[in-house]
């Protein structure tokens, strides 16, 4: 069984028929289902999706990418969703560093993530971290401002090094579609000497499409495919992989095993 720990499934196509969208996933037993908000414009409506289904959960936070119109009063909204205490709550997320487009607003983006950094050990809950090109500048802001229930690096790329810097921090790796292009060498290298115990699955749908399909929408249920990839890069067995990652992920987002009713 799988969990997708990051999956933009308030987007099209997926919003407009959600049900049939989740059914697809459950085929390949996609159990449960990770929506990260991006931002004001779908702050609310991912947490109002994810109570109407039962296995679909919010992340709430600010991408670092979607800041040119923020404002205080959004951060205010954010606050005000988090006091209602849903518990389809699981996450404050997409937050994080992006520093590989030219102008990158460093300053703002490290003041908005180190406040819902401050969130997420309020409200005791992970965080669903962004990064790119900022490794090192992501890892030093975790130092100093510690988050208890940890969380995961999203879509990481890095060096090993950089991944056991996280991992040293207690944070999980999230493994995506890049693991399935075999010109990725240096990320395939990486994710076969991880920990088992600190790797979770991902697909980023709709975005990032994994190898073969290129330039199509990508889908939760090509998890399989991500999970097929990494098994062929790892030395345990497939069920020992599959068993690991799935715990991890409803150790990470404190998902409990009796709220699943897979048919």
């Amino acid at each position: 069984m799988f969990v997708d720990t990051h999956c933009h499934f308030d987007f099209p196509p997926f919003i407009h028929d959600i049900e049939d969208s989740f059914l697809h996933a459950a085929k390949v037993r996609v159990t449960d289902i990770i929506i990260p908000s991006v931002g004001i414009e779908n702050l609310e409506r991912v947490y109002l999706l994810a109570p109407q289904h039962p296995h679909l959960y919010a992340a709430l936070g600010f991408h670092p990418l979607y800041i040119a119109n923020y404002l205080p009063e959004h951060f205010t909204e954010l606050v005000a969703l988090l006091q209602e205490n849903s518990n389809k709550c699981v996450a404050i997320g997409e937050i994080g560093l992006d520093y590989f487009v030219t102008n990158a607003v460093v300053k703002q983006q490290q003041t908005l993530l180190i406040q819902q950094l401050k969130l997420a050990k309020q409200y005791e809950l992970p965080v669903i971290l962004h990064s790119r090109k900022s490794h090192d500048q992501l890892a030093a802001l975790l130092r100093r401002f510690d988050v208890p229930k940890k969380g995961v690096i999203h879509g990481f790329s890095g060096s090993l090094s950089q991944a056991n810097a996280f991992i040293q921090l207690g944070y999980f790796i999230g493994i995506g579609g890049v693991i399935t292009y075999e010109l990725a060498k240096k990320t395939r290298a990486v994710v076969a000497q991880l920990p088992l115990r600190s790797l979770v699955l991902e697909t980023d749908a709709p975005d990032m499409p994994l190898a073969g399909f290129q330039g199509q929408i990508n889908r939760p249920e090509r998890i399989r495919l991500v999970f097929e990839a990494l098994c062929n890069l790892r030395q345990e067995s497939t069920e020992e992989i599959a068993g690991q990652l799935y715990n991890n992920s409803l150790q990470l987002f404190n998902i409990k095993k009796g709220r699943h009713n897979m048919s």
